[in-house]
């Protein structure tokens, strides 16, 4: 009996420290963080031509367009060929995709360009001073 008693206190705690605690959330849990995450990448997005958007809605409904107004229940996506404004509410929106590029993006793309145009140039220069010295030592 008491090798039983034994087995059955060390398989107890195996058990115990084997447990592991689970964080359930409730339906309406996830729906509230997923509108706050939602919400946060719209205000990133920011309002304006510039702030392009393509929405899907958990009625797997798409929108395309741009964000020319946001205000706190939602948001409104303008179509770029229409004109026409569709109000979202936040609770609505399954997935955003958005395509702002930040202003150190801007500025880092416009300084590639101007390096790759100033390093293209220099090989064009380079090329034809080569040829003329060529051309003269030639003569």
């Amino acid at each position: 009996m008491k090798k039983f008693i034994t087995m059955m206190v060390a398989a107890l705690l195996i058990a115990a420290v084997n447990v592991q605690p689970i964080a359930a959330s409730s339906k309406a849990e996830k729906e509230v963080r997923l509108t706050g995450k939602v919400k946060q990448g719209i205000e990133k997005i920011g309002s304006g031509r510039d702030a392009r958007v393509e929405v899907k809605l958990r009625d797997k409904t798409k929108l395309k367009g741009y964000v020319s107004e946001i205000n706190e229940d939602g948001f409104v996506v303008t179509d770029f060929k229409t004109g026409a404004a569709s109000p979202v509410a936040y609770a609505d929106v399954a997935q955003v995709k958005g395509n702002n590029l930040s202003t150190g993006a801007k500025i880092a793309i416009g300084v590639g360009i101007v390096v790759g145009l100033v390093v293209l140039m220099s090989l064009m220069v380079f090329a034809l001073f080569n040829d003329f010295t060529r051309l003269i030592a030639n003569w």
